[in-house]
C-alpha cells in the first residue's frame, strides 16, 4: 500500500505541517539531536522519521480522522494512531527555564473544544472545552510556556496558578487582561462606576492593549491547526497537541 503524501516531496510539507521545507528540516535535526529517531526494541517503523513527523503535523493541521489520514501515508489506521501516540509527546515544546531581568511576558487563556468530557467542562461558548494558559515573550512573540489543560469553566485567574503557568514564569514581569485580579500580574487600570480614568491611565491602557494583542495573534496562528477547534484526542492528547503546535509556531516565526 503506497502513500500519496511524503516528506520526500517538498511541495507536501508546507500545506500539511505549516512549516517551510527549510524549517521542517530544522525540526528534524532537533528531533534527531534529542534521540527521537534512535533505534529501540520492537518492530521498526514502516515510515521514516520525516514521514512520521509529517503525519503527526498533518493530523494536527487538518483534523482528519485516522480512517481518512492513514491511506494518504500508505499505512493502516492503527499504525497511524500509534505514530501519533508515540511522536506527539516528543514534539512538545520545552518551557523556557530562565528569563532575563528585563523580559516582559504576556499570558492569556484560550479554550479548545474537546470531546473527552473527563478533562473538559462546558464553558462560556457552551461547548465542552479545556482552558489552556499560554505565555509568550512580548518582544520575540515566541511561546515560552503552556499550562496543563483545565476544565473550560475554570476562570483564567484560577487557571493561571493551577495549570502551572505561574510556576513556569517565576518572577518575570507578566502582563494580562482584566481577568486576572489578585494575581500580581500587570493589568489595565479599571474605571470605577461614575468616574472617568485620568488621561495618563487611558494612555497606559491603550499601550497595554496594543502589546497584549500579541498573544491573541499567537492564538490565531496556532488555531490554523484545526485540531485546536475540535479535539478528538483523549487524556493528555490535547495537552501534547497544544505543546507541539506551540513548538511549530515558534519555528514559524523564529526566522
Amino acid at each position: 500500500m503506497s502513500g500519496v503524501i511524503t516528506a520526500s516531496e517538498p511541495s507536501w510539507i508546507a500545506p500539511f505541517s505549516g512549516l517551510s521545507p527549510r524549517k521542517f528540516g530544522k525540526l528534524l535535526t532537533q528531533l534527531r539531536r534529542e534521540g527521537v529517531d534512535a533505534g529501540g526494541r520492537g518492530r521498526p517503523w514502516k515510515l521514516s522519521l520525516e514521514d512520521r513527523v509529517l503525519l503527526v503535523t498533518a493530523y494536527w493541521r487538518t483534523n482528519l480522522t485516522m480512517r481518512q489520514l492513514a491511506p494518504l501515508f500508505g499505512v493502516s489506521k492503527s499504525a497511524a494512531d500509534r505514530v501519533i501516540d508515540d511522536l506527539g509527546p516528543k514534539l512538545a515544546l520545552q518551557p523556557r527555564r530562565r528569563f532575563a531581568t528585563d523580559t516582559v511576558l504576556i499570558v492569556d487563556g484560550t479554550l479548545v473544544p474537546t470531546r473527552d468530557h473527563e478533562v473538559a467542562e462546558q464553558s462560556k461558548n457552551y461547548r465542552y472545552s479545556t482552558n489552556h494558559q499560554v505565555v509568550i515573550d512580548a518582544d520575540s512573540r515566541l511561546v515560552v510556556a503552556v499550562g496543563r489543560p483545565l476544565p473550560g469553566n475554570r476562570n483564567d485567574c484560577r487557571a493561571w496558578a493551577e495549570s502551572g503557568a505561574k510556576a513556569a514564569v517565576g518572577n518575570a514581569t507578566t502582563i494580562a487582561d482584566g481577568g486576572y485580579p489578585g494575581t500580581g500580574l500587570v493589568m489595565p487600570h479599571r474605571r470605577r462606576r461614575g468616574e472617568e480614568l485620568p488621561a495618563w491611565k487611558q494612555t497606559h491602557n491603550k499601550s497595554h492593549k496594543q502589546v497584549r494583542a500579541r498573544v491573541e495573534h499567537c492564538f490565531a496562528r496556532m488555531k490554523t491547526y484545526k485540531i485546536l477547534r475540535d479535539c478528538r484526542l483523549r487524556g493528555d492528547g490535547v495537552h501534547h497537541a497544544m505543546l507541539g503546535i506551540a513548538r511549530l509556531h515558534n519555528l514559524t516565526i523564529a526566522g
